[in-house]
């Protein structure tokens, strides 16, 4: 049987949910993870090469792309299932060719991967990344579900959006954690330039942004539909308020820990630690109890108004701008963490 899948991802709202079945998959196989993402070569375009000249600091971020920031977010649900996983970045603009060539350099027995990306079905039909891989592998391929093939429920696509912010947030938690733990081990000088620009995310996009969405949206229509769960939400609820004093604790023992590198250390330990298990109770609430019973209860209209909120074309209470400085900033945090962070090894292709 399969012991060691590769896993490409980009993106798409597809790929979460292709990345939650492989982990699935390989958990019940007890297999290895290798997740993978092929980035355009951007320091050949042209935008690029001028870019390179007049603005370095740019460049240098649109280079790293969101290539680590995809990756760490995918092993946090292997990371979750409790399976070995490992990740790979390469710059190619012959996907395919990139894909067949990881998975044998890495000894891969499956290549697990989505049946389109980002150009939807049309692109499997006129010969997509995953038709090429199909056409050329030696090694077996299990293709994902299309979903353009299928009547998907309405929830599909809010709930995915919903469980890749919750892997985002996950993600720099574990950095966090990560960070920390090699402070005490290490002694090294802290990356504080690092560790302030994750404070900033978690204030300014789970607390800000994702929390109110939840409120305003999902725990409100949940409300509407039935009672029972009620007890629950007003938890999660609580739990949303208690944060606030979390992160400002975060905050305040970080200023301490920068001040005195040598004796803060310990108090914004705690602060991290008390902060990481409290996400980690709200987001296993959410989904064992809140998005099950979201499912089951919600209507298409429900799923409609939350999709709307949740995706490109949000409440104006919550800026649609926002969103994507969020991501680029979530993306920007992932290309400042050191390689041994976030686990993924790159190269060029």
């Amino acid at each position: 049987m399969y012991r060691h899948l590769l896993v490409p991802v980009d993106d798409s709202t597809l790929s979460v949910d292709t990345v939650g079945r492989a982990v699935e998959f390989a958990r019940t196989l007890g297999a290895k993870v290798t997740f993978f993402h092929a980035r355009s070569d951007y320091g050949a375009s042209s935008v690029g090469a001028l870019e390179r000249v007049m603005s370095p600091a740019a460049f240098n971020d649109h280079l790293a792309g969101e290539a680590r920031a995809l990756l760490a977010k995918a092993e946090v649900v292997a990371r979750q299932a409790g399976i070995a996983f490992d990740s790979l970045t390469v710059t190619s603009d012959r996907a395919h060719e990139a894909i067949l060539d990881a998975a044998e350099a890495r000894g891969c027995d499956l290549i697990f991967m989505a049946s389109h990306g980002r150009r939807g079905v049309k692109g499997l039909m006129l010969g997509s990344q995953t038709q090429k891989v199909l056409q050329h592998t030696t090694i077996p391929v299990l293709v994902s579900t299309v979903e353009s093939n299928i009547a998907a429920p309405a929830y599909v696509g809010p709930m995915t959006i919903i469980r890749d912010e919750h892997r985002s947030l996950a993600a720099v938690i574990h950095g966090l954690e990560y960070l920390i733990r090699e402070a005490r081990e290490t002694k090294a000088p802290a990356p504080f330039v690092l560790l302030r620009a994750m404070l900033h995310y978690i204030n300014a996009f789970p607390e800000t942004l994702h929390h109110p969405k939840e409120d305003a949206y999902l725990f409100r229509k949940l409300r509407e539909r039935t009672a029972e769960f009620n007890e629950t939400l007003d938890e999660l609820q609580r739990q949303h308020v208690a944060g606030h004093g979390l992160v400002a604790d975060l905050e305040l023992t970080l200023a301490g820990y920068e001040a005195d590198p040598a004796g803060g250390l310990d108090a914004f330990a705690a602060a991290v630690e008390r902060f990481a298990e409290s996400q980690w109770q709200h987001m296993n609430l959410e989904t064992k109890v809140v998005m099950p019973a979201a499912q089951k209860h919600l209507t298409a209209d429900d799923w409609a108004e939350i999709a709307a909120a949740f995706g490109t074309n949000g409440d104006p209470r919550f800026s649609v701008d926002a969103d994507e400085e969020y991501r680029q900033l979530f993306a920007r945090i992932l290309n400042l963490a050191p390689e041994h962070v976030v686990g993924a090894a790159s190269s060029n292709a």
